[in-house]
């Protein structure tokens, strides 16, 4: 099947919403799996609602999802000689018609048909005029068959059956000049060579109408594939109020390509009961026969979980390099590679996004903290107070503040003076230094925090240490 060539053709009317990205998937995933070719096509004929800076979203969501394309990006924008080419074609050869009815007729017809309960179609009156001026305002309408059936040989959902007479005469040309969707889909997918048309079975309706036209025109049907939607977890289809939905707000998020990437190919196939794919194996075992029937639920803790799994996974240097524009964002200076390599390692069993590493790595970069209030209670109890006191003492008189040096002071305070397990002082003066329960090594963490800042903190636990006693 290599000669197997499939597409994906946004409209850039917004950003790349994860419904059309698992879409760019499914057609990239083939085209690959059966060594083909994947097209890409900005379908950009709305000239009111497209713009280049959706189209930029769209192909930069692309390339950051893995998704590198073969040929393209074409835009529909530059082919309209094409279109009309074909327009004046079948109107040559009877196939089209003009129709100069006034929208507001065909309106008002339209109405009347549904409050009679007929279909709302248009009712035919220019089918077999010819005196329509061209020269004046006029639509261009596909003179439908209007008998006998058309069939959608689907590769997922079977042949489906449409009745020709709840067909309409389609407008494939407007007013304004502009071909429509329908229309310039059908002579894309057939001048490009497309073989096989995967996407969201929302576009099944439209297939009918659009097999019409490939016969009309005399080109091969391509084979279609309409794979189910992708629903929210109220089970109503994944929109705006049920949160991100764009590729762009899940990598804003904190959220790793491969993460999505894997995720959006298990919404709607599977393979066993295997859920962690890197793209090569999704590549080698991709095909139609695993994607589902129904449609799926959109689970946002699945999405946390394989995002957490390809963070612990994911090589030091890399993971820097991603953290760090989180950390820039909140306005922290990052350029000591070595103290983000440590920072890693200590919060990436404990993050599940990107965003998450910028929160817990706060007490290092900035001088003021706010303890947790139930760290406090727990370990900054008034017992610890002399402890605290004699620890800080200690750390003031060292004369190199590195790992080594903090640690034989600690453990003559802790151990020689006060006679304690390290982890009866270790967690208090962690809780004192970082605000929270979870740092790297405390010895480290002290260096990471700066001599000022760490004698600062310590300072400040010992009076909420001293207060509790004195409460």
């Amino acid at each position: 099947m290599s000669g197997v060539r499939t597409r994906f053709a946004p409209s850039p009317t917004g950003h790349l919403h994860v419904g059309g990205a698992r879409t760019a998937l499914f057609n990239f995933l083939y085209a690959r799996h059966h060594g083909g070719t994947f097209v890409l096509r900005i379908e950009d004929t709305d000239r009111e609602r497209s713009t280049d800076e959706s189209t930029r979203a769209i192909l930069e969501s692309m390339r950051w999802l893995g998704l590198d394309w073969d040929e393209g990006p074409y835009f529909q924008s530059q082919r309209t000689g094409l279109y009309l080419e074909h327009v004046e074609r079948l109107l040559k050869e009877g196939k089209a018609y003009r129709c100069d009815c006034p929208p507001e007729v065909v309106e008002a017809k339209r109405q009347k048909a549904l409050i009679e309960g007929r279909k709302p179609k248009y009712d035919g009156t220019c089918r077999a005029r010819t005196d329509v001026d061209p020269s004046k305002p006029h639509v261009v309408r596909f003179k439908a068959p209007q008998t006998g059936t058309t069939v959608v040989p689907d590769l997922l959902k079977g042949e489906v059956v449409y009745d020709n007479e709840e067909l309409d005469d389609l407008v494939i040309l407007r007013t304004d000049g502009s071909p429509t969707y329908n229309f310039v889909v059908v002579v894309d997918d057939a001048l490009m060579g497309i073989t096989h048309v995967i996407r969201g079975d929302d576009h099944l309706n439209n297939t009918p109408r659009q097999i019409q036209l490939y016969q009309a025109l005399g080109y091969p049907l391509p084979r279609f594939a309409h794979v189910p939607m992708i629903l929210g977890p109220d089970k109503k289809r994944l929109s705006k109020r049920h949160g991100a939905t764009s590729v762009e707000a899940y990598r804003d998020a904190g959220f790793l390509p491969e993460a999505l990437v894997n995720f959006l190919a298990r919404l709607g196939w599977s393979h066993g009961d295997q859920e962690i794919f890197s793209l090569q194996e999704l590549i080698d075992l991709f095909d139609l026969d695993g994607v589902g029937r129904s449609a799926s639920v959109f689970n946002e803790d699945k999405l946390l979980w394989l995002n957490a799994h390809y963070i612990k996974e994911c090589p030091q240097d890399r993971l820097v390099d991603l953290v760090r524009p989180f950390l820039e964002r909140k306005g922290y200076d990052t350029a000591d590679r070595g103290k983000l390599a440590v920072l890693v390692e200590a919060f990436r069993p404990r993050c599940k996004t990107l965003a998450e590493f910028a929160e817990k790595a706060t007490p290092y970069f900035v001088r003021e903290i706010e303890v947790d209030p139930a760290a406090a209670k727990k370990h900054l109890k008034a017992a610890i107070a002399p402890v605290l006191a004699d620890l800080l003492e200690a750390f003031r008189a060292v004369e190199r503040w590195d790992v080594a040096s903090l640690e034989r002071a600690f453990l003559d305070v802790v151990e020689g003076k006060h006679a304690l397990k390290i982890g009866k002082a270790a967690q208090p003066l962690r809780v004192a230094v970082t605000g929270t329960t979870v740092s790297p090594g405390i010895f480290e963490t002290l260096v990471l925090v700066g001599r000022e800042w760490a004698l600062e903190r310590i300072e400040r636990a010992l009076e909420m240490a001293r207060a509790r006693a004195a409460g």
